[in-house]
């Protein structure tokens, strides 16, 4: 069995999915799978031999966290799977996709922004390099283009990060960097009256 892995931003366009969150998984994930399958078997949590499977592995503040998806032919008791998270959460932190989501990654993005939606252009180049400003300037960008949600999570993953160049990578994921000289007159003024 393999473990996929994907994004925060992958989780956050799994608005109509749910899930098992397991967070601090260190090791072999393949592993952690088998392990988990076995134990929520034993406890009478999985039916009819069914075991989860297309499970996905995630960094977030510093863990690896893995997502056993619902689906239709993985048959749960679902009762007994909500006592068991509670009762392991100090060993796994175990939570649902639904609540980790909103309450660790901003909320699940808009469908428009699902389907693909372009990232806001934002003048970076020219600018202050200082970090504190590139990202406020993107922060910003994020706001008026209505993604309050995405601007906080990369506030937020920029100050976890480790580097300077670390930092430019993840707001280069949320905003398509230009240059102050690409804008328009307008724009430009708009900018210089904001500073």
């Amino acid at each position: 069995m393999s473990v996929n892995r994907i994004t925060t931003n992958d989780l956050r366009r799994m608005n109509s999915a749910e899930g098992l969150i397991l967070q601090g998984c260190g090791g072999s994930l393949d592993e952690w799978v088998d392990g988990i399958n076995e134990m929520l078997t034993e406890n009478g949590i999985l039916l009819g031999k069914t075991k989860f499977h297309d499970c996905a592995a995630f960094e977030h503040d510093g863990l690896t966290c893995l997502l056993f998806p619902f689906s239709e032919d993985v048959k749960i008791d679902a009762g007994k799977l909500a006592m068991w998270r509670l009762q392991t959460h100090g060993n796994f932190g175990g939570t649902w996709l639904s609540d980790y989501v909103p309450n660790r990654l901003g909320g699940f993005l808009p469908a428009e922004q699902e389907q693909g939606a372009q990232k806001p252009d934002c003048p970076l180049i020219g600018q202050d390099g200082n970090i504190f400003n590139l990202m406020g300037i993107a922060s910003q960008t994020l706001r008026r283009a209505g993604l309050d949600g995405q601007a906080t999570e990369m506030c937020n993953r920029i100050q976890e990060s480790g580097s300077y160049y670390q930092a430019l990578g993840i707001i280069g994921e949320y905003v398509n960097i230009t240059s102050v000289d690409d804008m328009g007159e307008d724009e430009s003024e708009e900018m210089e009256m904001r500073m």
